[in-house]
């Protein structure tokens, strides 16, 4: 027979103060413990950018609820990332609406811009294209989602132009933070 150890983790030793504080604020204001899941899941994501599955242990603990509940909410929730993304995440939608409104060729032309497919990172962790099917913008369609941003009425040259705009971004932080590094 072979032994499995177990491991306890805390959440004092795994999450920081001010994660374990908006937590305690998402569970203040709910009526349970456990239904504070989907906003605990969101914090620490905003600080790590996805949840592991040693975070999800230690969240669905500290909520009084199994790993397996958490998950399951984890799961449905789209917008949580249960492996590792890029600092940007692009959402383009592929409803009905969007395939009727020009949305092939826009994901052709993002995937062709970015060189990566549905599901995949570029190699420099900027961005990972996933696909949503509906983001609200059926009379806006074709409709992509970045961030906290919705980009409508998209072409193949508009979309480019956002993720170009993006990528001019991240090269100036990138120099800033080099900079400062030399200083």
């Amino acid at each position: 027979m072979e032994i499995i150890k177990t491991v306890t983790a805390y959440p004092t030793d795994y999450l920081t103060s001010q994660e374990l504080a908006e937590i305690d604020h998402e569970i203040s204001i709910m009526e349970t413990r456990e239904a504070a899941g989907i906003e605990a899941l969101k914090v620490v994501q905003s600080y790590r950018g996805w949840i592991s599955d040693d975070s999800l242990h230690v969240i669905a603990a500290y909520l009084n609820m199994s790993s397996a509940e958490l998950e399951g909410v984890a799961t449905f929730y789209n917008l949580i990332y249960r492996q590792p993304v890029g600092k940007y995440v692009i959402h383009i939608c592929d409803s009905v609406s969007c395939h009727l409104s020009g949305y092939q060729q826009v994901l052709k032309a993002i995937q062709q811009h970015l060189n990566i497919g549905y599901g995949e990172t570029t190699q420099d962790n900027c961005f990972t294209l996933l696909s949503n099917v509906c983001l609200g913008g059926c009379d806006k369609a074709p409709v992509m989602m970045i961030g906290k941003n919705h980009y409508e009425h998209l072409t193949p040259e508009k979309a480019v132009e956002i993720l170009s705009s993006l990528q001019s971004e991240l090269q100036s932080q990138s120099q800033s933070e080099q900079v400062e590094i030399e200083q």
